[in-house]
């Protein structure tokens, strides 16, 4: 649906502006359905204005940062629109983050307050941090008789909220953006967003599926259901029923899981009106499988925490299309593909994919060496993936620069948890990679080279060492104990000769840490 269809009345420049208006205009709508507890546009407001004179009153002004280390919850979206309100910037801290991840982060946003689940602060956090229970939020959005902080009056290029991701050498990245840019990730939504949609969500919160579509949601007036994690596809079978969810996204395998369930159960069919592919192509079968049995299609989307919108296909592109590329640049955006020497692709040569627009992040926050070289001279952001286009001009992704792997939805820079490892006292070499597998998409294979090979450490007790220091879904799922790692000609570990290794030998999963699976 295009850009001026949208129901709120008015025109807006702030996440205040526009969240006030769907207050007013559709109070009462519901916005979040969690479980048993829903929360409607008027209630969220009075909740995060109630929430927001408190933190007032712990001393958080416009322009600090506040941390939110909540699992996806009504309180999370509470917490974020308070922050919003002061002026302040809400930055989501992934409750499976490490000490080690936590203390970078802290020490490049310096926040003001971080509001955590019951009891329990995440460790790393800088001295001097005030720390706030859930609980105490609970209890302010519930009372009868609340203060309302008045609305920060904010301009559209002030900074709103900050996502972190990792980087290739492991060290926290902060991509922030304000008020504009979460207006143009909203226009670019295409087909995704409808007024009035019922969307069902597996996103963590913390991720720039949630955080980056704030004014997505307002400006559509969409229902966010959550799903529960982990996810299951009786979960997203019951509610897309109950819940009337008219937007769903999973990767095939669940797609899949989803389908056998309601072509097997004979029960009512959903009222989907489209579903998202993000994290791998949508096999024609599978395309085919879904208009016949839910009477719709699916779309493949291309995002990163960068750019949160980027392209995508639409509802009546070719199923192969779909399967093959991501689609053309989303409203407002703009895609090339250079060679190393920065020269344009002709159609069909792999090279550099680059993006500009206004979904691009204005940059990295407290890091401007890591901003300077996040774009280019004449401001395209470099992403780090390689792809080409194809005759009809559609984006088609070949591979990443990096080595970066994607396992449930996370991104994992295997650098990050080799340097982990090498702290360990047991292991002398160690080589992390990214696997393909079924349901999360890829896994993470360490091989290690003991420092004691009469005494190797065992599998246990190397996850358990990452464990400690790192996000859960960083810890390796298999590890397989070698003499030596193979090397190049210039005495660098060679990956492609372990790569072939797991063609050889597939890995066997011999643990189950903490499942997530984003939708």
């Amino acid at each position: 649906m295009p850009w001026g269809t949208w129901p709120v009345a008015g025109d807006y420049s702030t996440l205040g502006e526009i969240f006030d208006a769907v207050a007013d205009q559709f109070g009462h709508i519901e916005a979040y359905v969690d479980g048993v507890d829903r929360l409607t546009f008027a209630e969220w407001r009075r909740a995060a204005d109630a929430v927001a004179q408190h933190f007032a009153s712990l001393g958080v002004r416009p322009g600090d940062v506040v941390g939110i280390s909540l699992p996806p919850s009504i309180a999370y979206a509470i917490v974020t629109m308070a922050v919003i309100r002061l002026g302040a910037i809400a930055t989501g801290l992934n409750t499976r983050l490490g000490a080690r991840e936590v203390e970078a982060i802290s020490s490049l946003c310096a926040p003001r307050l971080v509001v955590h689940e019951h009891e329990q602060p995440p460790a790393g956090l800088a001295q001097g941090v005030t720390t706030l229970d859930v609980d105490v939020i609970e209890a302010i959005w519930h009372a009868e008789d609340v203060v309302l902080a008045p609305a920060h009056v904010a301009k559209p290029t002030d900074p709103v909220v900050i996502i972190w991701t990792s980087g290739t050498t492991g060290v926290p990245k902060g991509a922030w953006f304000d008020h504009q840019n979460l207006a143009s990730i909203a226009r670019a939504a295409g087909v995704i967003s409808a007024p009035f949609d019922r969307k069902l969500s597996a996103t963590p919160f913390a991720h720039a599926g949630y955080m980056g579509k704030l004014w997505d949601q307002l400006m559509w007036v969409n229902t966010m259901v959550l799903c529960p994690t982990p996810w299951s596809a009786l979960d997203m079978v019951r509610l897309a029923r109950s819940e009337h969810i008219t937007v769903a996204g999973g990767a095939p395998v669940q797609w899949e899981k989803f389908l056998d369930i309601l072509e097997s159960d004979g029960g009512p069919r959903p009222s989907l009106r489209v579903g998202v592919v993000a994290t791998a192509p949508a096999p024609p079968p599978l395309i085919e499988r879904v208009r016949n049995t839910l009477g719709c299609t699916l779309v493949v989307r291309y995002a990163m925490t960068e750019s949160p919108s980027i392209a995508g296909t639409e509802d009546d592109d070719a199923d192969l299309v779909k399967a093959r590329t991501v689609g053309r640049a989303q409203e407002g955006m703009q895609i090339r593909v250079l060679d190393d020497m920065e020269m344009p692709c002709p159609s069909g040569i792999v090279g550099n994919v680059q993006v500009a627009g206004g979904c691009v992040m204005r940059g990295y926050y407290g890091a401007e060496e890591l901003t300077r070289s996040a774009f280019t001279d004449d401001g395209w952001l470099r992403t780090n993936d390689t792809g080409f286009f194809d005759a009809e001009g559609n984006l088609v992704l070949v591979g990443r620069r990096s080595e970066m792997y994607i396992r449930g939805g996370y991104n994992v820079y295997p650098l990050e948890v080799e340097n982990v490892l090498l702290e360990h006292s047991e292991v002398a070499e160690v080589a992390v990679l990214g696997h393909r597998a079924d349901t999360i998409g890829e896994i993470g294979i360490c091989f290690v080279t003991p420092a004691h090979p009469e005494a190797p450490p065992t599998h246990e007790a190397l996850t358990s060492w990452v464990r400690q220091h790192l996000a859960d879904y960083k810890v390796p799922d298999e590890i397989r104990f070698v003499t030596a790692l193979p090397r190049t000609r210039m005495m660098k570990i060679d990956k492609e000769q372990l790569k072939e290794l797991l063609v050889a030998q597939p890995p066997v999963r011999r643990t189950q840490p903490k499942e997530h699976t984003d939708g």
